[in-house]
């Protein structure tokens, strides 16, 4: 892998010259996450500063499209990295003999995913107020499993880690 340095260098002439989607494909093969169920990126509107809108598409069983908004790379680099291996755990999910069924448990996963990069070692930490405020989403769709559900069962001791890590950072 590149330095760090030149990675962000390299996106920053590519966003420069509107080549979102070479920018992000750099991004995904230089940090190594590229899922073999990924089809590839398609650009949506341009975010705003406080709301960043990426999602992944496609018919549950086939490749699948990850959207990503025109203007991605005017955002903070590692926010945007940790954003977009959150929607590849997405086409992971989406795979044939991998489906991950319920919306709050497919998002409970790709959010630990940000939070702690199992899959994906190798993508930079989040700022801690960013950790903060994905630790908490988190902890939004685990209360939306449904009280004391299989699937609360199946993620409590991940839980303990994302509370553990919201109460130190905060």
């Amino acid at each position: 892998m590149k330095p760090y340095s030149e990675i962000l260098q390299l996106i920053q002439t590519y966003h420069e010259l509107g080549e979102t989607i070479q920018a992000a494909n750099l991004a995904i093969e230089e940090y190594g996450i590229r899922h073999p169920n990924f089809k590839g990126f398609e650009l949506r509107e341009k975010a705003k500063p406080d709301y960043v809108l990426m999602t992944t598409e496609g018919t549950f069983g086939l490749p699948q499209v990850i959207r990503i908004p025109e203007n991605t790379f005017e955002f903070e680099f590692i926010l945007m990295l940790n954003l977009i291996a959150h929607e590849m755990i997405h086409v992971g999910q989406k795979m044939n003999g991998n489906f991950v069924e319920d919306r709050n448990e497919r998002e409970w996963q790709a959010h630990y995913e940000m939070l702690f990069h199992r899959t994906y070692p190798q993508i930079p930490d989040m700022p801690k107020h960013q950790q903060v405020f994905f630790g908490n989403k988190a902890l939004d769709y685990y209360r939306k499993m449904g009280e004391d559900s299989v699937l609360q069962e199946k993620y409590a001791q991940q839980k303990l880690e994302v509370e553990n890590l919201v109460a130190s950072l905060s």
